[in-house]
C-alpha cells in the first residue's frame, strides 16, 4: 500500500512533503529555533580557528540556505566579529543555553547557516566541501573522493 502525495512522511528532525522538506533545528533549551524550508544550497565544514572555538570543536559543520527558506523563532543574541577570513560574521546564538542556532557571513550574502548538531538528526545528508583545510587538526581526516577542498 502506497501512501497518498499529501501525507508527510516524518523522519527525526525533518518532513518531507512531494518535493519540500522541512528541517527544524534548534538550540538545547529549545527557546530558539530555525525551521529551513527545502534542499541546503550548500553542506561544509570549516576548519577555521574562528570555527573551531565557536563550536567547541576541531571543525564545524554547517549547512547554508537561501534567507527566504529560513524561519527563525524565539529570542537571540548577535556576537558580530571579524572571522579568519577577513570577514564579518554574525553569529546567532540562544540567550538562555548559549548555542549558536544560526548565522550569517560575508561570503556567502543571503545565506543563512545553520550547525548541523542543532538539527540533531544523523541522517542529514554529509558535507560535500571542506574549508580552511590549512588550519585542518593532524589527526582530522575526512573520507570519501567527493570533497571540494580550499586551503
Amino acid at each position: 500500500m502506497s501512501m497518498p502525495a499529501s501525507m508527510p512522511l516524518v523522519c527525526r528532525s525533518w518532513t518531507m512533503k512531494a518535493d519540500m522538506s522541512v528541517r527544524s533545528a534548534s538550540c538545547r533549551c529549545g527557546a530558539l529555533q530555525a525551521t529551513c524550508t527545502g534542499a541546503p544550497v550548500r553542506i561544509s565544514v570549516c576548519h577555521c580557528l574562528d570555527c573551531q572555538k565557536r563550536s567547541g570543536s576541531a571543525f564545524a559543520a554547517q549547512a547554508r540556505w537561501p534567507e527566504g527558506q529560513v524561519a527563525v523563532t524565539g529570542a537571540y543574541t548577535t556576537y558580530e566579529t571579524l572571522a579568519d577570513s577577513g570577514r564579518w560574521g554574525r553569529y546567532n546564538f540562544c540567550p538562555t543555553c548559549g548555542d549558536t542556532v544560526f548565522y550569517t557571513n560575508e561570503l556567502f550574502p543571503g545565506r543563512i547557516a545553520v550547525p548541523l548538531g542543532a538539527f540533531a538528526d544523523p541522517s542529514f545528508p554529509a558535507p560535500k566541501h571542506s574549508v580552511f583545510e590549512d588550519r585542518k587538526h593532524g589527526w582530522v581526516e575526512l573520507t570519501g573522493d567527493d570533497w571540494s577542498r580550499l586551503a
